[in-house]
């Protein structure tokens, strides 16, 4: 294997905001991209694996994240004890999550302890333990979180909003699985997860100062084949597309004996990358960012409804969501509804003056730019585009497109992406009804 050659074109230039860039190939297929960062001696990684929990299989919801969970107790040669001895003995951090589309696999050390612990990122997806009673144990700690997200009204509305937009498809369950399920996954069913880890692609990047030797290090146990994999490709093919819900699917609600109301007002949407995302995403900084966004100015300051108001829209492979959130008191409910439904109603009639946009610009380059102090967040970043099959300088290319966008271009997109929104509530029997009724009397309802 060749040594790392520095990107050239505009991949390269793009990388100056972060700090240079360079990519190799590890044997077996995964690309390996590297930010040389100075200050603090730090190396953060961040191995990014296709396959979260929108490819649990059918009945096993929930194995993702199972799976997650298990690949630190255990790997190699080194017990989950040993594991964690090392690791914390040196005071680094090694933390393993699945989401909707993804593994993430984040370590952060310091660079003089890089060479110790870097050959575990690899060595924790090609050979984990997968203990019978380890297993016991995370599944666990998976069926308590979803006990508790059982007993939190927010939770409740997200997950029956979850179900109103993507049905039994690869985005309908919540990344912790469902009960039933969970507790019948068992090692088989894991190991052969396991074995597919990377076959849809995965990327791995490091941010900071790394050791010189770093190919040979990371694929010091990987076997002569190295790990199989490849480069995460754009729009698999089972990616979620946006399906507007019936007249029954677009309204539900979850009675719980609470004083407040929560709503979420939302819609599928288009993946990461789409040509109608930045608009989405300027929206959003719009309606959704600081204390001078719209939602919050509206909602709060202006009527008093809000005890919490925002706006939900996180990058996906599929039909990404984009939903605004909002927690009440009941006995104004059907206020708060009238006037969330009218907010999302103004997105769709009237265009953002040009004051609005210019302010929607500007927080979408500071988000940007305070997404970026850290080697972390730089590697989280760039794992991020990589994994989801977009160019290294995505973000960059992103940033310079911003200006070309008119009130006219985010009007189209709302209109097109939003027109049909659906409503989830939760919280008590009259404050439902407030809610419902405000919900049929409101042109969004038809």
């Amino acid at each position: 294997m060749s040594a790392l050659t520095s990107s050239s074109g505009p991949a390269s230039r793009a990388g100056s905001l972060a700090g240079p860039r360079s990519r190799s190939v590890l044997p077996g297929g995964c690309p390996l991209w590297v930010v040389q960062r100075p200050g603090p001696e730090l190396v953060s990684a961040k191995l990014w694996i296709r396959g979260g929990s929108s490819y649990d299989p059918m009945g096993q919801r929930g194995s993702h994240q199972l799976l997650a969970g298990l690949l630190s107790r255990g790997c190699g040669d080194h017990s989950g004890e040993a594991l964690a001895d090392q690791v914390e003995g040196l005071g680094a951090g090694l933390r393993c999550e699945a989401s909707e589309d993804g593994l993430l696999i984040s370590l952060k050390c310091a660079a003089a302890d890089a060479s110790q612990l870097l050959p575990l990122l690899l060595l924790l997806v090609q050979k984990p333990w997968l203990l019978n009673d380890q297993i016991d144990l995370e599944r666990q700690l998976n069926l308590q979180a979803l006990q508790r997200h059982r007993e939190d009204p927010f939770q409740l509305a997200h997950d029956r909003l979850r179900q109103q937009l993507y049905g039994n498809g690869p985005y309908g369950h919540d990344p912790l699985g469902v009960e039933a399920e969970l507790a019948a996954i068992g090692r088989d069913g894991l190991s052969q997860l396991a074995t597919h880890l990377g076959r849809q692609g995965a990327v791995l990047v490091l941010a900071g100062q790394p050791p010189a030797n770093l190919e040979e290090l990371l694929t010091r146990d990987s076997g002569p084949g190295g790990w199989p994999t490849q480069a995460p490709l754009a729009n698999p093919s089972w990616a979620p597309t946006h399906q507007p819900g019936s007249p029954c699917q677009r309204l539900a609600y979850n009675e719980e004996d609470t004083e407040q109301l929560v709503l979420m007002l939302g819609a599928a949407t288009v993946p990461l990358g789409h040509r109608q995302g930045l608009a989405l995403r300027l929206l959003h900084c719009h309606l959704g960012v600081g204390m001078s966004s719209r939602l919050f100015v509206t909602m709060r300051e202006e009527h008093g409804l809000a005890y919490d108001v925002g706006v939900h829209h996180p990058a996906r492979l599929g039909a990404a969501p984009f939903v605004f959130h909002l927690s009440s008191s009941a006995e104004r409910a059907f206020e708060a509804t009238t006037e969330l439904l009218n907010e999302w109603q103004r997105l769709l009639e009237q265009p953002l003056t040009g004051d609005e946009l210019a302010l929607a610009r500007a927080k979408f380059r500071g988000q940007e730019a305070m997404g970026r102090q850290t080697g972390s967040q730089v590697a989280d970043r760039l794992a991020l585009v990589l994994g989801h099959g977009l160019p290294a300088d995505f973000t960059d290319r992103c940033l310079g497109e911003l200006d070309r966008l008119e009130p006219a271009d985010l009007l189209a997109a709302a209109r097109e992406l939003l027109a049909s929104p659906s409503l989830s509530l939760c919280g008590p029997a009259l404050a439902l009804a407030e809610a419902e009724k405000a919900w049929q009397q409101h042109p969004l309802s038809v």
